[in-house]
């Protein structure tokens, strides 16, 4: 499936609408902790796509190269995951308030989401 300037397009806009969320839950709190989200999503895929390089694809032994793609795929969820509790925990401890929470959580999804979908719409398929 060929993206093309409208995928684009959609991708662009969902990814503004997330970081207007994040930048509003912080700005409108007076509350800058909740950037923090914004790493934590820009980050998240990145152990994805270092540990699919590392492995070895070419190898005729099956089982080399998965230990790899695993151990990428579990500090990938450890950092979406953190991404989802750090603003409910700063909510929890009351270091910001709880709608400045939510906008950072729905908006930081938001931005993951758009990088997730960024990357499976312009893979490049292999041919063998």
């Amino acid at each position: 499936m060929a993206a093309g300037l409208k995928t684009i397009i959609a991708l662009s806009f969902v990814l503004a609408i997330g970081f207007l969320l994040v930048i509003l839950s912080a700005a409108l709190f007076h509350n800058y902790l909740t950037l923090l989200v914004v790493a934590t999503y820009v980050i998240a895929p990145l152990p994805n796509f270092i540990c699919a390089k590392c492995a070895n694809p070419d190898d005729f032994m099956g089982d080399a190269g998965y230990a790899v793609v695993d151990f990428g795929r579990f500090v990938t969820g450890f950092l979406v995951v953190m991404g989802i509790a750090l603003p409910v925990m700063l909510a929890h401890c009351a270091l910001i308030q709880v709608p400045a929470m939510a906008m950072s959580i729905i908006g930081g999804l938001l931005i993951y989401g758009t990088i997730i979908s960024f990357a499976q719409f312009f893979k490049e398929e292999q041919d063998f």
